[in-house]
This record gives structure tokens, sequence and C-alpha cells, in this order.
């Protein structure tokens, strides 16, 4: 009986161990919550927290993300379908609103077009991803993101 209780404990301490020890690859990182609070960064590599009372929030890729948009604008006059390309600049700053950027994206984008006085008839796509590029970076660039690149397709 007193193995099976010292085999127990044994297994529950390396197990607490084992859940200390986190190892971030490259080209990311991850967020870590203390109590349900932001506490730190961490950067790629192997990194001891303190298991029970950290956790790993978000993790964050520092690559380029792709959102694809297949939008139907609320005056029926076109829709918006493309595909915007974006990329984590300050994690720091990105870890607050990281759940919520698709949806920052998407709304951004839908301002943009209602915003464009000739969308959706002749313009020209490139122009469009253009401005519809700055408009997003204008509000995700406070936020520690960038929109690297639009590509649009109008219907």
């Amino acid at each position: 009986m007193n193995t099976l209780i010292s085999v127990m404990i044994l297994g529950s301490a390396l197990a607490l161990l084992a859940s200390a020890i986190k190892h971030v690859p490259a080209g990311q990182v991850y967020s870590l919550h203390r109590l349900g609070k932001p506490a730190r960064l961490l950067q790629p590599g192997v990194h001891m927290v303190m298991p029970l009372l950290e956790r790993v929030a978000h993790k964050i890729n520092l690559a380029g993300q792709v959102l694809r948009l297949e939008e139907s604008m609320a005056d029926n006059a076109h829709d918006v379908r493309g595909t915007v390309y974006w990329q984590v600049l300050e994690p720091e700053r990105a870890d607050a609103v990281i759940d919520q950027v698709d949806q920052l994206i998407r709304r951004g984008a839908i301002a943009a077009m209602h915003d464009e006085p000739q969308a959706g008839e002749a313009a020209d796509r490139r122009v469009l991803g253009t401005r519809m590029k700055l408009a997003l970076n204008s509000a995700l660039r406070e936020r520690g993101m960038m929109v690297t690149r639009v590509d649009l397709d109008l219907a």
C-alpha cells in the first residue's frame, strides 16, 4: 500500500514538473496569463512556468496569416471576395485582440468598401485593394498587426 501511494505521489510530481516546461517553436510567441491576467510573453525556446498558476492563453504565430473574405454588402450592389494577408508585428500589443482579429479585418474591409465612391463598378481591383490595405492598417497598426497585401475579386 505504501508503495502504491509513493508511486502515485512520484507520478503526480513528475506530471506537475512536465506541465511546468513549455517549448515555444520558432516563429511563435506564447502569451502567458497568471491567474487570468496577462503576465508575460514566452519567446521561442524552452521555458519554465508556474504550473496551476500560469497558463498559455494565446499561441501567436509571427509568420504571415491569411484571411479569406466573402462578404455580401448591405446595399446588394456587389459582393466583396478576396484574400487579406496579415501578420503580427508586436505580440505584446496584439495579445489583447488576437482572438478578434478576423472580425476586425472583416469589419474594416466592409467599412472601407462603403467609403469607396466607385466600389463595385468599374473600379480597379488593385487600387481598391491598396486603399483597403491602407484603411485596415490604420486600425490594425495600433494593435501591433499589419496587413501586408489585399487581393480582391469583385462580384
